[in-house]
């Protein structure tokens, strides 16, 4: 066999493969997004592939509802299918929440308002916890029986002020 038989054959040969570069293009088209970029294919497919030649167009579908992949099959008798991974869009930073300011801090002396439908009693006591506004502390009626006051839960309002609602 002579050598230009050698590289007839092979040229027809290579001929009865794939165009990757192609089946690249028509995957960005599907996605609307380049090789590389979010939305598109992670990267171009592997050179090294040797797909036969798809007689009929390629079928191009997502795979899953999350479409984290491109399907590309070739319908063919003896056909292949290929599974093309897409950049998704990298998540949001992670962001620790922002944290308001203390109203109230531990030690501070306060109202506390007990609240009923139609009626507001306060007494003096202090916050056994720190808390921003809206927050739930621990606190203490300043007078009680035993020298020391009853310990309960209670909202705060604003600074100075927590409130004990009744149902």
């Amino acid at each position: 066999m002579s050598l230009s038989t050698i590289l007839m054959a092979l040229a027809a040969g290579g001929a009865t493969y794939a165009d990757l570069d192609a089946i690249d293009r028509q995957v960005a088209a599907f996605t609307g997004a380049p090789v590389g970029a979010v939305g598109g294919a992670i990267t171009p497919l592997d050179r090294r592939l040797r797909l036969q030649r798809c007689q009929s167009s390629l079928a191009l579908s997502w795979r899953g509802p999350s479409k984290d992949s491109v399907v590309v099959q070739c319908a063919d008798v003896g056909g292949w299918r290929l599974f093309v991974p897409v950049r998704s869009a990298p998540p949001p930073a992670f962001q620790p929440p922002v944290r308001e300011p203390d109203a109230i801090n531990r030690g501070d002396a306060l109202s506390i308002a007990v609240t009923g439908q139609g009626f507001t009693v306060s007494q003096p006591g202090e916050a056994l916890e720190s808390g921003p506004v809206g927050a739930w502390i621990r606190v203490r009626l300043a007078t009680g029986q035993r020298g020391r006051g009853e310990e309960m839960r209670a909202r705060i309002v604003r600074p100075g002020l927590v409130s004990v609602p009744l149902p």
